[in-house]
Parts: structure tokens; sequence; C-alpha cells
């Protein structure tokens, strides 16, 4: 294990992201299989408690990756109205393909998005009026 009080360069999160590399040292893993998250770099120690990807890999491959396969599959039945066991052998690894190839490259460059712009849940600094001058205050948590 490297020293965890090291000054540790910036790494660019699409790179370390999409190679699944840790975000801190750019040389541990970052996965512990084809999804699932390691508990800790393996070289530097980082834990990876912060990241929380939640939907979004999912977001993009919906939007970016089923789009084009669905676009695909339409297509091919407009011009050759093939059989539904052609249509099955043939879009089945296209949506396989267009679907699960970029989810991990995506859940990678998230989680180490992350890690790089040090994401977290909001917090109250001071007090604050949402409602105007004359309306409730709320006290930021100690």
């Amino acid at each position: 294990m490297s020293d965890p009080d090291k000054n540790w360069p910036r790494l660019e999160p699409i790179k370390t992201g999409i190679d699944g590399r840790c975000p801190r040292c750019g040389v541990g893993h970052l996965f512990a299989g084809f999804l699932a998250l390691a508990r800790a770099c393996d070289h530097c120690g980082l834990s990876f408690d912060f990241a929380d990807p939640a939907d979004g890999p999912a977001f993009f491959v919906i939007c970016f990756g089923c789009v084009p396969a669905v676009t695909f599959a339409l297509m091919l039945e407009i011009w050759l109205s093939p059989p539904l066991l052609v249509q099955l052998l043939v879009n089945g690894p296209v949506l396989l393909l267009f679907c699960l190839a970029p989810l991990r490259q995506l859940k990678g460059w998230l989680v180490c998005s992350q890690f790089y712009f040090k994401a977290g849940e909001g917090r109250i600094g001071k007090p604050w009026r949402p409602y105007g001058p004359d309306g409730p205050v709320v006290m930021p948590r100690k």
C-alpha cells in the first residue's frame, strides 16, 4: 500500500473512470466484478464508500444506447420484415451490445467524477430564509 498522506495528482475522471482505475492514484482497480465496486483501492487504499452513482449509468445507457438499438430493430422490421426468430437472433445481441458494453465505463466515469469534484450532500452554512425576510429561518446543522 502507498502512503495515504501523500499529495496525489488530480487525475481526469474520464481517463481513470473508463479504464476502471482508482480516481486518486490511477493504478488500483475500481471494480471487484463487472459492475460491483471494490471496497477500496488495492494500490493506495482509498475507500470507495463515497461512491454512489445511483441510476446515472443506466440513464445514460437508456438515452444513448437503447435509442440506436431500438431504431435498428425498427428499421430492420420496416425494410426486411424478417420472421420473429430472426428478429430475436439479430436484435437480442444488438441490444445487449448497445446496453451492456458502455455500462461499466459509464459507472466508472461517474464514480471518478464524484471523487474529482468532491460531490456530496448539500449543507447549509449559515441561517437561511427560503421564503424571504419575513419567512421562517432554516438553521444549519451543527
